[in-house]
C-alpha cells in the first residue's frame, strides 16, 4: 500500500465555499435568501458571489488580504461569507455593537484593504475613521457602502457601492473555477475578534478546514434536515453565525435575513416563511417570552432553536418550549468556530419528569462529530477528573475546528494551546453519561472559606423564582470567609391598571435571600441582593460579570448575612466588551 500516492484526484482541500456551487447546481429552484421583499435562488446567489469576487479581484484583492465588514444580517453580509474567500482573501466581520474606539483598535490591528459599511453604520464609521492616525504608514481601507436593494440613496462621484460592484463584476469561466481551488485548507478563511472584556480584542484566525468541518458538524449534531428555513436571529459577525452561514448552503436551505432582531419581527417571519431553525443567545429567548404575541399559535412543526453563549436556566427553557419551540443547548467559543458540544437528547430522558428533562437540556452535552477530543482536567495535576458530575476542572478541547491562533499575538496563542489542548478557561464537570456541564468561568468561581461556589448554580436557583427575569451572581468581600455571593437581579414588571408597578415592591432583598436558603446550602446563598433595571451586557448579549464584580467590591456584608441596609436600586449602562 505504500506505493499508493496522494494526487489531485483524491486530495482536494476542504473549504465551505464549495457548498455554494453545489447548492446552485443541486437546488436550482430553491430560495436561498429572503429579506423583506427581496428573494434570490441559489443560482442567483452563486452568480452574485462570483460577480462580487471578480470585482474584488479587479480592486487588487489577493490571497490573505483582509476585507472587513460592518453590517447587520442583510443579504450582502451573507454573500460576502462566500465571495471574499473565493478570492483567497480573509473575511473580517466586525461586531456592529462595538463602539468607535474598539472598532478603530480592530482596524489598526487587522489592517484591512477594504471596509464594507452598511448605510446604517455610516455615522459610526465616520467616528472610527477620525480615530485612525493620519500619520500611520498603513493606508486607510477603501470604503465600500452597502445599501438596501430598494434604496434610492445617491452616492458622491467616486464612492463605491456594493450593488454597483456586483453589476460591474464580470467573472470569466476560468475565474469561477479557479476561485474555488483553495491552495491549502489550512489557509485562513475568517478573522473574528473577541469582544475584549478586560483587554483589547484578540483576532481569532479560522481556517477553511476548520470552517468546513464546523459547518458539517452542525448539520449532523443539530439534525438539520434537507432544505431548512433558517431565521437569522444570531449575528453573522458572531463566529460567522456559528458557521451556519455555510451550513445552510450545504443543505440547500433558505436564509431569512433580519436587519433588527425584535420579538415582533421574529414571530412575523416565522409565520410568513415557515421557519424551521434559528440560533440565539439566552437573551433572545427572553425576547420570545416577553414579546409573545396574543395571536401567536405555533405551526404543526416546531421551530428548532440552538442556544449557547451562557447557560440557560431551566425555568427559561421550559417557558420557551411551551411556546412551541424545541431547544438544543450547545457550547463553543469564537476560538472553536462555533459549537463543539451539543446536548444530544437521549430517548430514556423522555420518561423523566418535565423539570428533570429541562435540567438535562441545560447541560452543554457531548463533543460534536468532527471534534477530536474534549476533556475536563484538574488545573494543577492535569489529570482527567472522574465522571461523577461533581469534581470540577477546566474544559479542554482539541480538533480541526479550533482556531489557527490569535493574529499577531504569539504569547496569547501559546498560552491558549499549552499542553497540546485548547484551554477554554471554563470550569465544568463530566457526568457518568459523558455529558459535560459548565459550572463557571474560572474567574467567576466564588471561594468562600475554602469552598468553591459556582455562580451558575446559585443563578439557577434564582431563576426558579417566578419574579426574577435576570440574575447574575459574583463575589463580594467578606471579613471572615474572604468572599461570599452577591446577586444582581432584574425583577419582572407587574402590570396594573395604573401601569407598570415598580419592581422593588414585588419582592425584597430579604425575601430572595430567604428563598435561596430554602433551596440550597446556606454558605452558597447570596448575602446581598442588588436590584437593577438592566444587567450590563457585552455586544453579544452576555452579562458582564467583570463590571458587576467592580460594583460588588465596594459592598460590606452585614454580620447577620441578610443585610439590614437597603441597597439603592441603580441602572447599569449597556457596554460593549469581550465575548
Amino acid at each position: 500500500m505504500d506505493i499508493l500516492t496522494i494526487c489531485e484526484a483524491n486530495n482536494v482541500p476542504l473549504t465551505p465555499i464549495t457548498f455554494l456551487k453545489r447548492a446552485s447546481e443541486c437546488y436550482p429552484n430553491r430560495t436561498s435568501i429572503i429579506y423583506r421583499q427581496t428573494r434570490f435562488t441559489w443560482p442567483q446567489t452563486y452568480d452574485r458571489c462570483c460577480r462580487l469576487a471578480a470585482a474584488l479581484l479587479s480592486l487588487n484583492i489577493t490571497r490573505n488580504n483582509i476585507v472587513s465588514i460592518l453590517a447587520p444580517n442583510v443579504p450582502a453580509m451573507y454573500e460576502m461569507h462566500f465571495a471574499i474567500p473565493m478570492t483567497g482573501a480573509v473575511l473580517n466581520p466586525i461586531n456592529t455593537r462595538l463602539d468607535a474606539k474598539t472598532i478603530a483598535i480592530i482596524l489598526r490591528h487587522a489592517q484591512p484593504k477594504i471596509l464594507f459599511i452598511d448605510h446604517e453604520f455610516a455615522p459610526l464609521t465616520q467616528e472610527v475613521l477620525h480615530l485612525l492616525p493620519f500619520d500611520d504608514p498603513i493606508p486607510k481601507p477603501l470604503i465600500i457602502f452597502i445599501n438596501d436593494m430598494d434604496s434610492t440613496t445617491k452616492h458622491s462621484p467616486g464612492e463605491l457601492e456594493y450593488e454597483g460592484l456586483i453589476r460591474t463584476g464580470d467573472p470569466s469561466p476560468s475565474m469561477s473555477t479557479s476561485t474555488f481551488c483553495v491552495r491549502n485548507e489550512h489557509d485562513p478563511i475568517s478573522l473574528n475578534y473577541t469582544s475584549g472584556t478586560t483587554a483589547d480584542p484578540k483576532g481569532v484566525v479560522v481556517s477553511h478546514r476548520g470552517a468546513y468541518l464546523s459547518a458539517l458538524s452542525t448539520i449532523m449534531d443539530w439534525e438539520m434536515g434537507i432544505s431548512p428555513v433558517y431565521l437569522w436571529t444570531l449575528p453573522m459577525f458572531h463566529a460567522n453565525g456559528w458557521s451556519h452561514t455555510w451550513s445552510v448552503a450545504a443543505r440547500g436551505g433558505t436564509n431569512v435575513c433580519l436587519r433588527h432582531v425584535t420579538a415582533p419581527e421574529i414571530y412575523k417571519n416565522i409565520s410568513s416563511h415557515g421557519v424551521t431553525h434559528m440560533s440565539c443567545v439566552p437573551t433572545v429567548l427572553r425576547f420570545l417570552i416577553e414579546g409573545q404575541q396574543s395571536d401567536w399559535s405555533h405551526s404543526s412543526r416546531p421551530v428548532h432553536i440552538l442556544t449557547g453563549g451562557s447557560s440557560p436556566p431551566t425555568a427559561l427553557l421550559k417557558k420557551v418550549e411551551q411556546l412551541g419551540f424545541r431547544i438544543m443547548h450547545g457550547y463553543g467559543l469564537t476560538e472553536t468556530s462555533g459549537p463543539v458540544l451539543f446536548c444530544e437528547w437521549q430517548d430514556e430522558w423522555n420518561r423523566l419528569p418535565e423539570h428533570r428533562q429541562m435540567q438535562l437540556k441545560a447541560r452543554q452535552g457531548i463533543r460534536n462529530i468532527t471534534l477530536a477530543d474534549v476533556d475536563v482536567k484538574n488545573t494543577t495535576t492535569q489529570e482527567s477528573v472522574p465522571r461523577d458530575g461533581k469534581t470540577t476542572g477546566e474544559i479542554l478541547i482539541k480538533g480541526n475546528s479550533v482556531m489557527k491562533g490569535y493574529l499577531k499575538n504569539p504569547k496569547a496563542t501559546s498560552e491558549a494551546f499549552k499542553d497540546g489542548w485548547f484551554n477554554t478557561g471554563d470550569i465544568g464537570v463530566i457526568h457518568p453519561d459523558g455529558h459535560l456541564e459548565i459550572k463557571d468561568r474560572s474567574k467567576d468561581i466564588i471561594i468562600s472559606g475554602g469552598e468553591n461556589i459556582s455562580s451558575i448554580e446559585v443563578e439557577k436557583v434564582l431563576y426558579e423564582n417566578q419574579k426574577v427575569v435576570e440574575a447574575a451572581v459574583v463575589a463580594m468581600p467578606h471579613p471572615l470567609w474572604g468572599e461570599t455571593p452577591c446577586a444582581f437581579i432584574v425583577l419582572k414588571v407587574v402590570e396594573t391598571r395604573q401601569g407598570p408597578r415598580e419592581e422593588e415592591f414585588v419582592t425584597s432583598e430579604r425575601d430572595l435571600i430567604a428563598y435561596c436558603r430554602d433551596s440550597m446550602p446556606h454558605f452558597m446563598c447570596p448575602r446581598k441582593v442588588v436590584f437593577l433595571q438592566e444587567l450590563p451586557k457585552n455586544s453579544n448579549g452576555k452579562i458582564l460579570k467583570s463590571k458587576l464584580r467592580d460594583i460588588a467590591k465596594a459592598f460590606v456584608v452585614d454580620e447577620d448575612g441578610v443585610g439590614s441596609k437597603k441597597v439603592q436600586r441603580r441602572g447599569v449602562d449597556h457596554v460593549s466588551s469581550r465575548l
